[in-house]
């Protein structure tokens, strides 16, 4: 796994510790949280490299259409 993953899943462990109720911690809420923090991650990258060539803003991969496709709202 690469360390960028492994930064995140760390951080969505502290966030969902730190933000919920012991009793309320679950499997389940833990990989919404991965989940919601790697596809932020994958909109950021997009943003971020939006002028490149590669990723240029006529790709069919842009943060609007990560986000259509996850429902991302914010």
């Amino acid at each position: 796994m690469n360390e960028r993953i492994k930064e995140i899943a760390k951080q969505a462990h502290e966030d969902v510790i730190r933000n919920t109720p012991s009793f309320l911690v679950t499997r389940e809420l833990y990989q919404q949280k991965l989940a919601e923090l790697i596809v932020a991650e994958c909109i950021a990258q997009c943003e971020k490299n939006a002028d490149h060539e590669w990723l240029g803003s006529g790709s069919k991969l842009s943060a609007f259409n990560i986000k259509e496709h996850f429902g991302v709202e914010k």
